[in-house]
């Protein structure tokens, strides 16, 4: 059986994000993920913020992941969703240019389900500041997508994302789910939502794409491996198979 190598890029201040990634992908025999971090400790569009997300930063962490010869390196985080998709795009143009390997990112990645499926009405969950959050929506309304519904904690330091209880994550989307969005996001690789998708799509009839789930979806099809062997995550590795 061929091996298939996941090179994952995230923040260095997340804690939840490589549990969830790693739990994942052990249902599936002959994958595994390997992970890269690069300083990220705080979330604002303050200059400290956005200076963290320098391109060059990110690529030395991308090179790193390349020597260990991984199939795919994707991008688990969501700064595009405040600077805009082309960063998105330009940061995967780079990290092949240099590296050789394919490259994603969890924004593209949901951004391409929601293409995919039709869905352009989407409910948003994070933990972010009101700025970033409106940020956000403003971005993805300059590419016809419609946010009905959203909830933010007012969060700025990225460690602090993933302590958030699970029972918060799903009371906001409860509320979000009230406006009838086509699908709903919770937006953030560091909140430990990924688990609760499976149950919160039963209760509601919608979907929910999760970031760090979003990341591994995309990286496994880039990698040819059939999602759907992967149960108890949501509808996102079935339906989009």
């Amino acid at each position: 059986m061929k091996r298939v190598l996941l090179g994952m890029l995230t923040p260095s201040s997340n804690t939840a994000l490589e549990p969830l990634t790693s739990a994942m992908v052990a249902q599936l025999p002959g994958v595994s993920a390997h992970f890269a971090r690069f300083r990220v400790t705080e979330i604002s569009l303050e200059a400290q913020a956005l200076g963290q997300f320098d391109e060059r930063t990110i690529l030395e962490a991308a090179r790193l992941l390349a020597d260990a010869r991984v199939d795919v390196i994707a991008w688990n985080g969501t700064s595009s969703g405040w600077l805009g998709f082309d960063a998105d795009r330009a940061l995967c143009e780079r990290i092949t240019a240099e590296t050789g390997v394919p490259a994603c990112t969890s924004v593209l990645a949901f951004n391409e389900l929601m293409e995919r499926t039709g869905r352009r009405r989407f409910g948003l969950v994070t933990p972010y500041l009101q700025d970033v959050q409106q940020r956000i929506i403003a971005n993805y309304a300059r590419h016809d997508f419609e946010c009905v519904a959203e909830r933010h904690l007012g969060e700025r330091v990225n460690f602090a994302f993933s302590e958030f209880e699970p029972a918060t994550i799903e009371a906001m989307v409860r509320e979000v789910a009230q406006a009838a969005p086509q699908c709903i996001t919770t937006f953030c690789t560091n909140l430990r939502a990924a688990q609760l998708v499976p149950a919160l799509e039963a209760e509601l009839g919608i979907p929910i794409y999760d970031t760090v789930s979003t990341a591994v979806w995309k990286a496994l099809q880039v990698c040819g491996v059939d999602t759907r062997a992967l149960q108890g995550w949501g509808r996102i590795f079935t339906e989009s198979a």
